[in-house]
Order: structure tokens, then C-alpha cells, then sequence
């Protein structure tokens, strides 16, 4: 089964299995590193992701896992938080995460350049809005983005 076909069933089997936790599904990835693939699921909640919180998922996710086996080889299941600079994916995540600081890169060229830095304004009608910090207001199409990811600050 092709990477991003795994990604997708693995995401639709995980999506029930973390509202059912109380979680949110951030990422699911399918990758190969070092001659294994691994599996990984990014979860979250409002107040972070607890070690109960990705034992509860793999235990419910692998059990699905093996009634359906929908991956031909052999891998690694990583159930963990996304971390402080977690990606924006989603509609949801670009709304939740207004006035926070995002880097944004675009798969072409976006007002003459690929990469943007700044404070996420909001999103409407599929265009992200971005404040960056030189004051410059950008509008980039959510289809044009390849990657958004919040900014660890400290």
C-alpha cells in the first residue's frame, strides 16, 4: 500500500479511537528511517498530552491495527504529542491558533518568496492571513502551503 494511502487509513482508524480519549488527532506519518518504517500518530489536548494519553491510543490503535492490517510490512507504532512547534494542518488549527507566532512555507513562490514568519491572524475563505514582523500583511492561499508549524518562543 503506498505511503500517503497508509497515512490516510491509519488516520481514518485513529480519528474515532483519540475523541473517544478526549484527544485530537494532529499527524499521522509513515516513514522510513534507517532500513525500518515507523509509524507515527501525533496527539494533542488543551492541556498537553500525558504518557496515560499515548498508552491508551497505541494500546486501542494497535488492536485495530492487527484486526485490519492494513500495512504489508513490518514497522514501528510511535503514539506522541506534536511537540511545541506542532504543525497547522487543519481549517481548525489556523483558527485555534490565531495570534500565535507561525513559519509557513509554500510549495511556489507567494508574494516572491517560498518561506514567511509571523503572527497568525486568522483564515477565511481558504486564505491564511500572516502579520510578519515587519509589519507587512501577507494572504496566502491554505492550497499553496507545503508546511505550517508553530514557533517555539522562549
Amino acid at each position: 500500500m503506498a505511503k500517503q494511502k497508509v497515512e490516510d487509513k491509519v488516520a481514518q482508524l485513529a480519528e474515532p479511537l483519540t475523541q473517544e480519549f478526549g484527544l485530537e488527532l494532529v499527524d499521522v506519518e509513515f516513514v522510513k528511517e534507517g532500513g525500518s518504517w515507523y509509524l507515527r500518530v501525533f496527539i494533542d489536548k488543551e492541556i498537553g498530552v500525558e504518557l496515560e494519553d499515548c498508552e491508551k491510543v497505541s494500546k486501542a490503535l494497535d488492536k485495530k491495527l492487527d484486526e485490519i492490517d492494513p500495512i504489508a510490512q513490518a514497522y514501528h507504532l510511535e503514539i506522541s504529542s506534536p511537540g511545541l512547534d506542532r504543525p497547522l494542518k487543519k481549517e481548525q488549527d489556523f483558527l485555534r491558533f490565531i495570534g500565535s507566532q507561525i513559519n509557513v512555507t509554500t510549495y511556489t513562490s507567494c508574494h516572491g518568496k517560498k518561506k514567511f514568519t509571523g503572527e497568525l491572524l486568522g483564515l477565511e475563505d481558504g486564505i491564511v492571513q500572516l502579520l510578519e514582523k515587519d509589519g507587512q500583511k501577507k494572504e496566502i492561499p491554505r492550497e499553496q502551503i507545503a508546511k505550517a508549524r508553530l514557533v517555539v518562543e522562549f
